[in-house]
């Protein structure tokens, strides 16, 4: 069955929050103790949590999809990450997840792509996008989209303190 990406709207909140939890535990899950994950999933991907972004005009997603089962998503909107230089205006990649049975297919490079035309619609900012410290493939693959780290920042997750480089790319950059 092929693939595709679509912009998400407030009807796909319990999608997404459903595929969110999934995509975090697949990819994280094992870092945290059971309880500090089922607190913090509950807390952060609530339907209504979801259905708030989905239907704020600052903000954006799109699902990835094989037939009617999303596989991936991508969320982008306005940067909040800690740094000193943050600038209103500036964009923020929040999320860019694809489950790992549909990974390794370029179909990350298109989420990313859908969420970069969307954040420069109005022409050139600095974006903006948080990785955890140990996920160097993702490193890789936002360096190659010319973001550089310029910053770190502690990502809770129940007790567990992660650490998260903050990466940047200038206005123009890319």
């Amino acid at each position: 069955m092929s693939l595709r990406i679509r912009r998400a709207g407030p009807a796909d909140a319990a999608t997404l929050s459903a595929l969110a939890a999934r995509t975090f535990t697949e990819t994280f899950g094992h870092l945290y103790p059971a309880e500090d994950l089922e607190a913090f999933l509950a807390g952060t991907y609530t339907v209504a949590r979801q259905a708030t972004i989905l239907g704020h005009p600052d903000y954006a997603v799109w699902l990835l999809e094989e037939g009617h089962t999303a596989v991936g998503h991508a969320a982008a909107g306005p940067c909040g990450l800690p740094h000193a230089d943050v600038a209103r205006g500036d964009g923020e990649l929040k999320r860019l997840y694809v489950l790992a049975g549909h990974q390794n297919g370029g179909w990350g490079g298109k989420l990313f792509d859908e969420a970069e035309r969307w954040l420069l619609r109005d022409g050139p900012r600095a974006l903006w996008v948080g990785v955890w410290s140990q996920n160097l493939g993702a490193q890789r693959f936002y360096a190659r989209h010319g973001f550089e780290r310029v910053g770190s920042y502690e990502f809770p997750v129940g007790r567990v303190r992660d650490l998260e480089f903050v990466l940047r790319r200038p206005a123009g950059g890319g």
